[in-house]
Parts: structure tokens; sequence; C-alpha cells
């Protein structure tokens, strides 16, 4: 569904600070574009600066088109007449403000929720989604693996989309009759301004880990973009934190929003308790009560908290929270299970960070029940932080009875070099249980194949993803249809 629209220069720059004009103001832009190829006259062409290339170079282009209005950080040289410039000290921040004015300030009209931190924030996005779905709300949902409003998906292509994507689809779901959105807020989308000029209801922080030092370069930048989330609450938002995380408490420091806590081990506003963990499901207390669920581990536990406490903030009453809850699934890839005939448990998630490796793989020991193998499968992306690859490899090995270590999605390096990052990371008392099979499908095959009954399989890092990503091409890959054919291998077998 496309939303048309058409808005004056002069109302779409109302809330941008700092902005020169070069040109006429009382125009009419009928687009926002960031794609100079894209450009129609009547449009708004934004030159971004980005990781790969400076929008910059493409004002000319634009203009041939027939931009109406060039939004920049520098002027070009020859500016052409019949052409409005605004320039702003940062295009990605102004865009925020003029993308929100120019679909009407969707975010004003809908209770908007953001979920930010290493791990978790899928899971709890789309908890909120369901749970508030099945307690009567029309609602969206805005995460890694897919965007949907109501039952209608729509494919994800960013874990946050630029503010221009993302406010015509909180526009659409406004349109929809939606109440209720739920977002995942990357760090990314913070630090290039995809989220400015949103309004939220409330944020919700998970916890951090060690992630994306290959775009933050620091874990102090990493973490001051997650921070810089809850800076911009306002006072009307709360902000929910996990405080077992010991950077809880730094992420709500300067916020105006109300803080709220949750834990599973100390004192809190929503306080849980794990009373048994099984592959059948989870016994937990919350806040006194006692409710049993289908999502398994610990790191669901926190999840399950942040989720109770989020919706009674937003006004819901506990009883009828927990009764729902209790009927959730995990998201697609998250600790998903499946099982062979002759009773091999194979579990597909999208761990790729250390922390979350660890989390699932103490879950798997916790959930053993006697001498049954754990066989993980793990591989590290390519072109991403390169400094957590040895760590992947350690941890796997720690927990492991068996380790193979493949690709993942190499994108432009070679998954051998990858490989050999990783390798680094076995400790010499595992070199015999640890095996490099860089083609992912053999790896599985391997790992299938050789399971005796009971083992239990584990095929980290990808997930819900359904491709590999190699040398810019998404060749079709998906995890969990190459484990059910080994699966059926075995059974015909």
């Amino acid at each position: 569904m496309e939303i048309n629209q058409e808005k004056s220069l002069s109302s779409l720059l109302a809330e941008v600070k700092d902005a020169q004009l070069f040109g006429q103001v009382d125009i009419v832009v009928n687009n926002i574009i960031l794609d100079s190829r894209k450009v129609l006259p009547g449009s708004l062409f934004v030159a971004l600066r980005g990781t790969q290339t400076d929008g910059h170079q493409y004002i000319g282009m634009a203009t041939e088109l027939g931009a109406a209005a060039i939004l920049c950080e520098e002027l070009p040289e020859n500016r052409v007449t019949g052409t409005t410039y605004i320039q702003v000290p940062d295009s990605a921040e102004a865009m925020g403000h003029i993308a929100s004015a120019f679909y009407g300030h969707p975010s004003k009209s809908l209770t908007l929720v953001g979920v930010t931190g290493t791990n978790g924030k899928t899971s709890v996005a789309t908890f909120l989604f369901q749970l508030f779905r099945a307690l009567g709300y029309r609602c969206g949902l805005l995460s890694t693996v897919q965007n949907q409003i109501e039952d209608k998906v729509i494919a994800a292509t960013h874990t946050t989309p630029d503010s221009t994507a993302l406010n015509e689809l909180l526009a659409q779901m406004l349109a929809k009759k939606c109440s209720h959105v739920f977002m995942e807020v990357s760090s990314h989308a913070v630090a290039q301004h995809r989220i400015t000029g949103l309004q939220f209801a409330g944020g919700i922080f998970t916890n951090i880990t060690h992630d994306h030092l290959d775009f933050h370069k620091t874990f102090d930048n990493y973490i001051k973009a997650k921070k810089g989330f809850f800076d911009a609450l306002p006072k009307t938002a709360f902000a929910l934190v996990n405080v077992d995380d010991r950077r809880g408490a730094v992420m709500v420091q300067n916020t105006s929003a109300k803080i709220e806590t949750y834990s599973l081990q100390t004192l809190a506003t929503f306080k849980g308790k794990v009373i048994s963990d099984t592959l059948a499901g989870m016994h937990m207390e919350i806040n006194l009560q006692e409710v049993w669920f289908r999502v398994i581990g610990r790191f669901n536990a926190y999840n399950l908290l942040s989720v109770y406490g989020a919706a009674l903030l937003l006004g819901e009453k506990a009883d009828s929270v927990l009764t729902e809850l209790s009927n959730l699934k995990s998201p697609p890839g998250r600790f998903e299970q499946f099982h062979s005939d002759d009773h091999v448990v194979g579990i597909v998630d999208y761990a790729h960070t250390p922390d979350a490796l660890e989390n699932v793989l103490e879950t798997i020991a916790h959930l053993r029940s006697g001498n049954e193998k754990v066989i993980t499968l793990v591989g590290c992306g390519g072109n991403r932080d390169a400094e957590k690859r040895p760590k992947m490899a350690e941890i796997a090995c720690k927990y492991s009875n068996q380790v193979i270590l493949t690709s993942d999605n190499p994108r432009f390096e070679d998954p051998l070099d990858i490989l050999d990052q990783m390798k680094k990371g076995v400790p010499p008392l595992d070199y015999k249980k640890t095996k490099v099979i860089a083609d992912r499908r053999e790896a599985i095959f391997k790992a299938g194949l050789e399971a005796e009954s009971g083992d239990i399989i584990l095929i980290a890092g990808k997930g819900h993803e359904n491709y590999q990503d190699i040398k810019g091409v998404k060749h079709h890959f998906d995890d969990k249809e190459v484990l059910l054919e080994v699966f059926e291998k075995r059974h015909s077998n």
C-alpha cells in the first residue's frame, strides 16, 4: 500500500534546526528520495554521507532529473536556478524530522515501543506484538525477522529502516487502524538518526555485550549509541531496563522518561524467578505469581519479564497478560526445536554473538537429562566485528562434545580466513573434537548423520535467515530446511 503525500517545504522544515535556505521555500514536495536514480520532478533529494558512498556526489544527477529541493550538508559549487537547497549540519538528523512531518507524524498517533540491546530485541518485540494482538489490539511489528501490519508480512532488509521508509510504514500501520507498534531499535538506527523525529511511548533495554564494533569502532561508542535512545525519550514515556546487566543503570542515567526495572537476581519493579526449565517449557514466578510458559531458557525468562513489565506499564492487567504470555511461542529461528523420528533434537538459533551463543549453550546444558552429546555448528559473518570470532569458537568448545566450525554469511571475505580466525579460539585440549567444514550444508549433514538418538544439535548464527550472503549475492540457504532434510535421510536409512 502506498501513501501518497504532498507537503509544502516550509511545513517539512518546521522542526529542522540550523537550516540555511537557498531558493524558494513556498514549494510543494511530493516525495523524499535517497537514491538519485529514483528522483522525479517535485522530489526532495537527501544527500547522505553513507559508509559506502557520499550522496553529495549525486546532487547534480538529482537536479537534472527535476528535484524540487536538495537537503545537504555541503552546498555544490554550481547551484541550479529554480532548485531550493537546504544546508544542515547533519542530513540524516534533518531527514528524520522531515520524514516524520511528511507522513503526518504517525508515531504521535500510535503507542510506539522500542526495544534495544545486543540480544533479545527480536524476541521481545515479537512477543509484545503477539501479546497485544491476543489482548485484542491491532498492532504493527518492525523487526530483524520481518515487518508486519496485523497479518500482512513485509520483508525486512534492516533491523531498523531509514527514517523515510520507517515513517511510511508507521503511516501504513496507522491507516490500517493499528494502535500499538513494537520495534527493534538497533545501535545503527540511533547513530544514523533513523529514529529521529519519532515519539516513543516507552523503551526497553535487554542487555549489552560486544557487537557491531566494525561500525562503532569502540565498545564505548556502541554503549553511547544504545544510551542515545533513552536520552531522547520524553518524560511521558517509560524506560524499562534489565538491572541484572551492569550497564542497565548507565542506559537511563540521563533519560527524562519514567525509569522502571526488571530482574531475576535483585529487587526490581518486575521480579522473576525460574522454578524449572525443560525442553517442554519453563515454570516461572513473576511478581509472586507462578506461570508455565512454552518458551524455554533463562534468556527467555528475561525476555518474558520485560514483556510483562512493558504490558503493565502500558496499562494492561497482570492476570490477562500472564494468561496470554503462557501461550506464546518463540519467534522463527530463536531456539526453534526440531525432532527426528529417532529422537535427535535439532535447535536452530540466531545466536551470532559470544554472549548469545553462551546463553543458548548454557540453556542446553541445563536441559540435558543424561549422557546425550551436544554437537554445536557455528560460524561468523564476514565484514563484521572480527574480535568475536575466536571467542565464538572457544565458547562452542566449552559447552559441546563436538564442534563444527563452518561458514555463515562470508560476504566479501574468504570463508577460510574467517575460519582460521575462529580456530585461534579453540583450546589445544579441544582440537580433537573440533572439525572445520567450510560448506555449511555439508557441515549440517555431518552433524545430523553422526548424531545418535537423544543427542542435541545446535545450529547457530543464522536462525530465521533463508540465504547466505556471498560476494554481494544472496543465495538461498535455510538451516531449518537442511536440518529437516538430514532428519528425513536418517529416517530413510
